[in-house]
């Protein structure tokens, strides 16, 4: 069963895998601020995984009929693996801690029960900014460097176009002012078109609230 616990629209959406009706309450008061989708199994959050992606995962360990949040973690990695995702536990050993940490399908971060509600509102803001799409760009930056791929090349192209619209996300996210496109485009230094083209973008994958850049129903 999933429910959803809807704030602004233009807000980050948060997949929360908890069947604890106490730290159910506890996640809709602290990040009342977010957009939040609730599910009680793991299982259940890959089905909605597979209808929609949300901005970050809060994914407990110990959850109804007997599900473990570790063992699904490379499950939903493989569909979400840019979107970060902050492991929640009141049994995890340290030795078990770091293990859903390290390898190729690991969380960005683990916190422990009872959760400290500063620490979880920091690590929350610091996920949406930094991991996620954050990485996936200096991950591609990164190669680019390393393969010398040319500025010219559709390679890089495509890098900058997902650095600018993460850059756009991170500043639209919970504004109601209006993007200034002629701004944005001398920031960026491209064409007031290719800004309207990132917008339109967003708005289409649902990652822009449409009332931030209506312009984009016509398109």
């Amino acid at each position: 069963m999933v429910s959803l616990l809807m704030s602004d629209p233009d807000k980050a959406k948060i997949l929360i895998v908890e069947d604890d009706p106490r730290q159910i309450g506890l996640y809709s008061r602290a990040l009342r601020g977010y957009c939040l989708i609730f599910v009680s199994k793991a299982s259940s959050a890959l089905e909605e995984l597979a209808r929609q992606l949300p901005d970050l995962i809060l994914l407990d360990h110990v959850l109804a009929d007997g599900e473990k949040g570790t063992d699904y973690l490379s499950r939903i990695k493989f569909i979400a693996a840019h979107i970060p995702i902050v492991m929640v536990s009141g049994t995890l050993e340290i030795k078990e801690q770091l293990a859903a940490l390290s390898g190729p399908h690991s969380a960005h971060y683990v916190l422990e029960k009872p959760v400290d509600l500063d620490e979880l509102d920091a690590v929350v803001e610091t996920a949406l900014k930094e991991c996620g799409m954050a990485e996936t760009v200096h991950s591609l930056q990164s190669l680019e460097r390393a393969e010398k791929i040319e500025s010219n090349q559709p390679e890089r192209r495509f890098t900058e176009r997902l650095a600018r619209q993460t850059e756009l996300i991170n500043r639209l996210r919970g504004s109601a002012e209006k993007p200034n496109i002629s701004a944005l485009a001398r920031e960026f230094n491209v064409a007031r078109k290719t800004i309207h083209r990132d917008l339109q973008d967003l708005v289409n994958r649902g990652q822009v609230d449409a009332a931030v850049y209506p312009e984009s129903g016509a398109a």
